[in-house]
Formats: structure tokens, C-alpha cells, sequence
């Protein structure tokens, strides 16, 4: 077991959250018990999460979308009103890192989603560096990327084949990062992965011949906070579990 604040130090430090401009609050958003002897880790600060989370017992739930984002609706009502309900009535602490966790050179969720599709960056590009370039491997064709994401992650990505050109270069950047797509381009990249796509990347992947595949938002995002919670297991001794809500998009 770990002493709250300790635990909100120790994930402060590690992820080096003061170098980010980010779109919500990094840290402790919801306020729980001091001592923490289980912590649930999932993508999202969902209901369906939380419920999960109150049913394995967690004291702490660790997140990389949390409640609140800048330029948000600040009533408590709706959805808001059942998710902050159902956390203080249980008294579990919500912890959410956002940008830092995406960034995070070994336990973030580009580094490892990239190591499980055996992928290893030798540059960044994108805003505050969170795009990750790196070699293929020999020979690497479009088709056989996507068949190695299929297998992966459980789903066909979104694919814009570009002019067939040999993969040398391969960018990527978890979640809803397609706005990244012309600085991976301006960074090298003969392919694009990302989590989304959006009406103007298909057109850019045709005129530049790069490759865009758009492999799932949540999906792509699943691996970062599952190596955090597994650090924590590790390094301070808390009892982890990652749960996994399916979301399709």
C-alpha cells in the first residue's frame, strides 16, 4: 500500500508533467481515500469504468482521459453528476494523465505501442514532440502492416494507401493525432499511423504518396497506462488491474 500523495508525487515526477500544455488537468482530479492498496488502470473515466473499478475494490483509479477538459460545460449534471457520484460515495481517487502519458519515452503509449508492433523511434516530430519516426523493418509492405495491426489490436484500420513505395520510415501517435499527419510527412514518414482520420488527411496521403492508416482511438491508446499501472506494481507495491472497456471507436 501507498500513501495518496506519494503515489500522486511519484506519477508527477515520472512523467515529467510540467513540460506539457495540455487540454485538462494532469494529476489528481478526484480526491479519495489516503491509502491505496489497489489501483484499477483503464483508457477512460467512463461510468461503466468506474462501476467495474468499485467492484474489484479499487482505491484508486488511474486514467488517461479523465473528467474535465478546458472549455467544458462546469454543472454537475447528467453523466458528470453519476460518474462524480458513484467515485465519492466510494471514496476512490481518480488520477488522469493525458499528454504526459502519450509522451513518456518507455512507458507512454506511443513507446508501446510502437514495441508491440516492433516499432522503435530514433526521432519525434509534432507538436511538444509527441509523435514518434523510426525505421521499418526489411521489406515492410502496406499490406503486411495492417495485417500486424489486425492482429494486434483486434481491428481492421482505416486505411489511404499512398503511391506504393517502399516503407522505409514510419511514423506514429496514438489517439486523435491525424492533425499530425503533415509533420510526419515534413519528418520523413512513407506511412502514418494514428488513431483517427478526418476529411483531409485522405486527400493529403493521395497527393503525397505517404500512407495513412487510422488504427482506433481507444485502441491505440490501451497500452501506455497498462505499463504505468504494471510500474507501480513493480516500483511501490500497490496491486494493479487494467480493465478494459470496449469501445469501438
Amino acid at each position: 500500500m501507498i500513501d495518496r500523495d506519494t503515489l500522486h508525487s511519484h506519477l508527477h515526477q515520472l512523467l515529467e508533467v510540467e513540460r506539457f500544455r495540455d487540454y485538462g488537468p494532469n494529476g489528481l482530479q478526484v480526491e479519495g481515500k489516503q491509502v491505496i492498496r489497489k489501483v484499477v488502470t483503464g483508457v477512460t473515466a467512463s461510468l461503466a469504468l468506474i462501476e467495474a473499478a468499485i467492484e474489484a475494490e479499487a482505491d484508486a483509479i488511474l486514467v488517461h482521459h479523465g473528467l474535465f477538459w478546458k472549455a467544458q460545460d462546469g454543472r454537475v449534471t447528467g453523466w458528470m453528476k453519476q460518474r462524480l457520484q458513484r467515485l465519492l460515495a466510494h471514496d476512490i481517487n481518480l488520477l488522469a494523465y493525458h499528454l504526459p502519458l502519450d509522451a513518456h519515452a518507455s512507458l507512454g503509449n506511443n513507446a508501446q505501442w510502437g514495441e508491440k508492433l516492433g516499432l522503435q523511434a530514433d526521432a519525434r516530430f509534432g507538436e511538444q514532440d509527441l509523435g514518434f519516426i523510426g525505421p521499418a523493418w526489411d521489406g515492410l509492405t502496406l499490406p503486411e502492416l495492417q495485417a500486424r495491426i489486425s492482429a494486434l489490436m483486434g481491428r481492421e484500420p482505416v486505411a489511404v494507401a499512398g503511391d506504393g513505395r517502399a516503407l522505409c520510415r514510419v511514423a506514429w501517435c496514438s489517439g486523435g493525432a491525424q492533425g499530425y499527419f503533415e509533420s510526419a510527412i515534413a519528418a520523413g514518414a512513407d506511412v502514418f499511423l494514428t488513431g483517427e482520420i478526418s476529411e483531409p488527411q485522405a486527400h493529403y496521403a493521395r497527393e503525397t504518396g505517404v500512407a495513412f492508416l487510422a488504427c482506433g482511438h481507444h485502441a491505440s491508446e490501451r497500452y501506455g497506462v497498462q505499463a504505468l499501472g504494471q510500474h507501480l506494481a513493480a516500483q511501490l507495491g500497490v496491486e494493479h488491474m487494467f480493465i478494459e472497456i470496449d469501445n469501438p471507436a
